[in-house]
């Protein structure tokens, strides 16, 4: 009676999870979808008058997953003011996400990463370009294209180690003089952005 019991449940719960499993976003349509429920109940309300656009009039079509891994992974690494790299492919990047450094090849699972201060690492072939980042996100698209969005970003040679210094030893001084939790948490990220320019000069 009770192993009866136990598979009835067993067989209900898997038959629940299998109806209610949300496909992952590599399993959708390429192709844009329409709010075709919308513009039905808008045509039956008021047919005589064009149904406005609703988001999904102005979305692209999502680009296909391809069906073999390419040899190269396009990054495109993007400021508020600027676009330093652009559709540029490359081998290899590693960011500096805040679960740790995280290395993205092609054919990289679709992924969303916030990042932390620290380096970004660009390999094509033997050469390696470093970029030190103050924060961001990392979208990874399972078309082999990798979105880097920074706050600010700079190539790590043309970081000056007396400026990081004298910066850290500031925000050091302003996070024991500060009196409010704004204040401690301003202080507190200065140290920590200045840290992690400090590690990036020395690593």
């Amino acid at each position: 009676m009770q192993r009866q019991a136990s598979r009835f449940i067993l067989s209900r719960a898997s038959a629940a999870s299998m109806r209610w499993r949300r496909p992952f976003s590599t399993d959708l349509p390429a192709e844009a979808s329409g709010d075709s429920k919308f513009i039905d109940a808008w045509k039956k309300v008021v047919p005589n008058i064009e149904p406005p656009k609703t988001p999904f009039s102005y979305m692209t079509p999502r680009p296909p997953t391809p069906s073999t891994i390419p040899s190269k992974l396009t990054v495109n690494l993007v400021l508020p003011y600027d676009s330093i790299l652009a559709a540029k492919e490359v081998d290899m990047v590693i960011v500096p996400a805040t679960t740790g450094q995280m290395g993205v090849l092609p054919g990289h699972v679709a992924t969303i990463a916030e990042l932390k201060p620290g380096i970004l690492s660009v390999h094509e072939g033997n050469d390696v370009t470093k970029y030190f980042l103050s924060s961001g996100f990392a979208f990874i698209h399972a078309n082999s294209v990798a979105d880097i969005i920074a706050v600010e970003a700079t190539p790590v040679d043309r970081i000056d180690a007396n400026l990081v210094q004298k910066g850290l030893a500031e925000f050091q001084q302003k996070l024991s003089s500060a009196t409010s939790d704004v204040e401690k948490a301003e202080a507190q990220i200065g140290i920590d952005v200045h840290s992690a320019l400090s590690a990036a000069i020395t690593g």
